[in-house]
């Protein structure tokens, strides 16, 4: 589950902290850009995969994509973690909580690429899946230039594992 607090770097890409900039500072002074959404980028994303049309879109830590063939994800490159989010040019029900100072995802899989092939690891039942139609090449590009934005020590502080959301709760 990815949770970005309100003093890590803005999912934007801007390199602010997420307070300073997308979260906003208030309704007076001059307008603000929207709020970046994973919802909303998701919808859009879904939109694609049931077009079958392929397209690759950045957003902080982010990557969806979709492809010609009707399958769209979004994964998350700090972790490697994915859930797909269109099957065959059908919009799958997927569950994103949001506010201005979080978002949790319940991942489905660990992704990776290599030799050229997207893989895929369930979490539910460790199963392997091999996908080659996919654009290995830009999804591994796009993951590049974000890991090259986001400095080591903020990686760990952006996740929380299941031990540190119980002992948060608990506060």
């Amino acid at each position: 589950m990815v949770k970005i607090g309100r003093n890590d770097p803005c999912f934007c890409g801007s390199g602010k902290k997420f307070k300073k900039c997308c979260r906003g500072a208030g309704a007076s002074g001059p307008a603000r850009p929207a709020i970046p959404s994973v919802k909303i980028e998701v919808e859009k994303i879904q939109e694609s995969a049931s077009a079958k049309k392929a397209a690759v879109l950045a957003l902080g830590v982010f990557v969806l994509f979709s492809t010609t063939g009707g399958d769209a994800w979004l994964l998350e490159v700090t972790d490697m973690d994915a859930i797909q989010v269109a099957l065959a040019g059908e919009k799958l029900a997927v569950q994103i909580e949001e506010n201005p100072e979080t978002i949790e995802i319940n991942w489905t899989h660990k992704f990776d690429v290599k030799n050229k092939k997207f893989i895929l690891t369930s979490y539910k039942d460790k199963s392997e899946e091999v996908r080659e139609d996919y654009p290995v090449h830009t999804i591994l590009s796009t993951v590049k230039k974000i890991r090259s934005r986001i400095p080591p020590e903020l990686i760990s502080s952006i996740h929380l594992n299941a031990d540190e959301e119980k002992q948060s709760g608990e506060s």
